[in-house]
């Protein structure tokens, strides 16, 4: 493997001529930056990417922790983010916490041993205290998905109990009753917040919230089908509003083993707008925004903060959901 030396010496310079070249720190002739980028090529010469930042005091990296990286929504959420960052010069390596606190906490500290200019995280739990570090440390921090109290750092989300709110609205509005929620974890903000948005749109319509017709289970597929099984054996909602579009798409599979019809007999409703929901069968009617774009804006505020355009108090972004109706929602009959 080709080194920096053998670089300047067929490039016929100095050490520190090519020094300046790689890592651009001082001007250098146009004859002699000739010179070494054709030795460079002619070389394969790879710059070595821990010596560079000690130089520049910068990586050109940038950290990304979310919790379930199988989730489709974490999947979009990274592509966007990534598509901004290596728009503008960054690399961005993902780290999956598998929603377990303790893995969260090794990847931050890997992480920061790394080095990264910055972090985009979806919070795996409570652990506060070592964001809270990155942030007093001068590592920039942009929260997304779930925010993330005692933490001053930017965030980006999506109104969560609007959201919920928009799509149990909905259902009533096509005339449904005895409508079910499927939630995630009581423990997570995001689950406790679209149980709000669902009950406070049962309370403006006037309609109880009938005795086991919230389910709580996990923000996956399996966990919408095992508590839509509960809700079918129960309850027989003519409607159900998912806590998430994976949760939704286990309801259909549930519904469809009984025999139920969607939207005939049980109107579905999700929540995210992942790009899956439009070609399940039937396609879901959902709530969301761009997860892409959601990425876009996290990784926006993030560059921002480390070229020096932002400062101040952090910036606070929530996304107002938008209704996409598509074949799993109809009046009730």
């Amino acid at each position: 493997m080709a080194t920096i030396k053998d670089v300047a010496t067929l490039a016929g310079v100095s050490f520190t001529t090519v020094s300046h070249v790689v890592n651009r720190t001082r001007p250098v002739s146009r004859s002699a930056r000739e010179k070494v980028e054709q030795a460079i090529r002619q070389l394969n010469y790879v710059p070595s990417g821990v010596a560079r930042s000690l130089k520049v005091r910068a990586t050109s990296t940038i950290g990304l922790l979310v919790p379930n990286s199988t989730n489709p929504y974490f999947a979009e959420l990274a592509r966007g983010i990534e598509t901004r960052c290596e728009r503008n010069g960054y690399c961005v390596f993902l780290c999956n916490s598998d929603d377990d606190p303790e893995k969260q906490r090794n990847y931050l500290r890997a992480l920061r041993e790394k080095r990264i200019d910055g972090l985009v995280i979806a919070s795996a739990g409570d652990n506060y205290s070592l964001m809270q570090g990155l942030v007093d440390n001068h590592v920039p921090v942009v929260i997304v998905d779930r925010e993330v109290e005692g933490v001053a750092a930017d965030l980006v989300e999506i109104d969560h109990e609007l959201g919920a709110y928009v799509a149990t609205r909905h259902l009533l509005e096509q005339g449904h009753r005895r409508i079910g929620c499927i939630s995630g974890p009581s423990t997570m903000a995001v689950g406790t917040l679209r149980v709000a948005g669902f009950r406070r749109a049962m309370a403006e319509a006037g309609v109880p919230v009938l005795p086991d017709a919230v389910v709580e289970s996990d923000f996956s597929s399996p966990g919408g089908y095992y508590a839509a099984s509960r809700l079918f054996a129960g309850l027989m909602p003519t409607a159900i509003f998912a806590g998430n579009d994976m949760m939704g798409i286990g309801v259909l599979r549930a519904a469809a083993e009984r025999g139920i019809r969607v939207p005939q007999d049980c109107s579905v409703i999700g929540f995210d707008d992942i790009e899956l929901s439009r070609y399940v069968y039937p396609a879901l009617s959902t709530v969301g925004q761009s997860i892409p774009q959601l990425g876009e804006q996290a990784a926006q505020l993030l560059l921002d903060r480390i070229n020096g355009t932002a400062s101040g108090t952090p910036r606070r972004q929530i996304v107002a959901p938008q209704l996409t109706l598509r074949e799993s929602t109809a009046p009730c009959v």
